[in-house]
């Protein structure tokens, strides 16, 4: 294959490079396998960047290589990308500032993972039209095992959660990390701030904490985490981003942080290992 490629996407004109560049060594999984991934994917992976200034992991050299997580827009950007401008957490009058890149079509997602932009992370809020950040419309919620627990801990304790923020109205999902635990999100007004969410999301887990002190731990100490689960909170602080659904992850094989239905968690047989680019794929085009 040559070393560069010449394509239209939607209308825009794109270079793709290095196409049989192997990106997951152990399994041989090239750059371009990473694109037609992303490619086939964009119908539902869209929905959940669109309005989210993004967050990328780069891997120009496959997951065994250097990495390095990218928050501006890079040199070359091409003027059909939107970006915004936003301040840097904690910069004086908000004089530093970032273009973030908004990922809202088809282009965009095909451009970044000719990047190696493997992995895609946003914020739980989004930006209005004029680029000023928006309330929270996602509460987050991270499942972090800590060993010897495992994903199957997960799965017991996203039960519990689910049905404890059912209780006040909320209608959770649920997905893998694509690593070792996994995450719940529960749609928002918009009328809540970002530390009125994460104050919420620290009573609930410090509740489940008392009611399975065998299982859950809603504490950051390491040390109080081997064989429970960790409910991070904190996943709701503004300045925080979490993998986006549909996102591959880096790791020794190309896994997914994938979508689940609440009787896959239920019956809690799915491991990381199983939910691969081309079962998701699957799972995503078969319909409800």
């Amino acid at each position: 294959m040559p070393d560069k490629v010449r394509v239209e996407v939607e209308g825009r004109h794109l270079d793709l490079t290095n196409l049989d560049k192997v990106l997951y060594p152990q399994v041989g999984y090239t750059k371009g396998e990473i694109i037609d991934y992303y490619t086939r994917i964009a119908p539902v992976l869209l929905p959940h960047l669109a309005g989210r200034p993004l967050t990328r992991i780069r891997y120009p050299n496959g997951v065994d290589g250097i990495s390095f997580f990218e928050k501006n827009a890079p040199a070359g950007t091409p003027d059909w990308v939107r970006t915004v401008r936003l301040p840097v957490p904690g910069s004086s009058r908000g004089r530093e500032t970032i273009d973030f890149i908004v990922v809202e079509e088809l282009a965009t997602l095909v451009w970044l993972a000719n990047l190696a932009a493997l992995e895609l992370h946003t914020p739980q809020w989004r930006v209005a039209a004029d680029g000023s950040p928006l309330n929270p419309d996602l509460l987050v919620i991270d499942l972090d095992p800590g060993p010897p627990a495992t994903l199957a801990d997960c799965y017991e304790v996203a039960l519990l959660v689910r049905d404890r923020l059912a209780a006040d109205g909320l209608e959770p999902a649920a997905k893998t990390s694509g690593r070792k635990g996994m995450q719940l999100t529960a749609e928002l007004s918009g009328e809540e701030t970002a530390d009125e969410i994460s104050a919420y999301v620290k009573d609930v887990a410090e509740e489940l904490a008392r009611l399975r002190p065998d299982l859950i731990v809603a504490r950051m100490a390491k040390q109080l985490r081997p064989g429970k689960v960790f409910i991070d909170w904190s996943q709701n602080n503004a300045f925080k981003t979490t993998v986006a659904p549909f996102s591959l992850r880096a790791g020794a094989l190309p896994t997914v942080s994938a979508p689940l239905t609440w009787d896959e968690v239920a019956e809690g047989t799915l491991t990381i290992a199983d939910l691969t680019p081309s079962v998701v794929l699957d799972r995503a085009t078969a319909g409800p």
